[in-house]
């Protein structure tokens, strides 16, 4: 009779457990969303024998109720573009909507940074070294980056309004973390490519356990950023003399 309360108590117990492990997942509970590129045509490095358009293509994806959105306190993080040895460091920036922008010259000359493009257009004039500008990027989209001056300088501002998205790695592969389970847009860029099929964007259902969205099929086109003209519209013209 002694032993009865402490069988009771370990009933109890085992109940406990089995009722947690059986309940459904958390409201707060994420999961990861994973993919990979596949781009069909693209010309392959001959050190690596990889696809290098693989990499630095942008998936994202939109909860279909805005309210799923994290808090746009996130567009509050320090961004910058810069510019040295003729080039912009990153070459691919990705921001929240509403997000600054700095584009420090670290250069010993001057640069022009201007973009012509729907995602932000903008023309920060003449600035000279160890100066900076900076631009904010209030609409979603995407932003070629270009000088005026050298032609050679080329980067992309994505500016997204949404947190959920991930950039792809060497091979293709994507993982975007953290995903609330829910319906989606799912949204693909590339510099180097462009998508196979035209249902895009697609719906899509993401689960708290994880979600695998299977292959991404793209077609390689020209760079964007490949024999641009400057920001009259014009083909780039060398300046006599310019030492630079």
């Amino acid at each position: 009779m002694a032993d009865r309360p402490f069988r009771s108590m370990t009933r109890l117990i085992a109940l406990g457990c089995w009722l947690a492990l059986a309940k459904p997942p958390a409201c707060g509970q994420t999961g990861n969303v994973t993919a990979k590129v596949v781009i069909h045509g693209a010309p392959r490095s001959a050190s690596t024998k990889k696809n290098s358009a693989l990499s630095n293509v942008v998936v994202w994806l939109t909860p279909l109720q805005p309210q799923g959105l994290k808090p746009a306190a996130q567009s509050q993080g320090q961004y910058r573009l810069l510019q040295k040895d003729k080039q912009f460091s990153p070459h691919l920036l990705v921001v929240p909507t509403g997000s600054n922008v700095e584009f420090p010259n670290a250069d010993p000359f001057f640069h022009n940074v201007f973009s012509l493009f729907k995602g932000k257009r903008f023309d920060l004039g003449l600035y000279e070294s160890g100066t900076s500008r900076s631009v904010k990027f209030d609409r979603e989209g995407v932003s070629y980056i270009f000088c005026n001056i050298h032609p050679e300088m080329g980067a992309v501002v994505l500016a997204l309004s949404t947190p959920y998205y991930a950039i792809s790695g060497k091979n293709g592969d994507v993982v975007i973390r953290g995903v609330p389970p829910g319906s989606y847009h799912l949204q693909v860029w590339s510099e180097q490519a462009k998508l196979s099929s035209p249902d895009y964007p697609r719906t899509v259902q993401v689960t708290g356990s994880g979600t695998n969205l299977g292959e991404i099929e793209m077609e390689a086109v020209v760079s964007p950023l490949t024999d641009h003209k400057n920001k009259f519209g014009e083909d780039y013209r060398p300046v006599p003399g310019q030492p630079y």
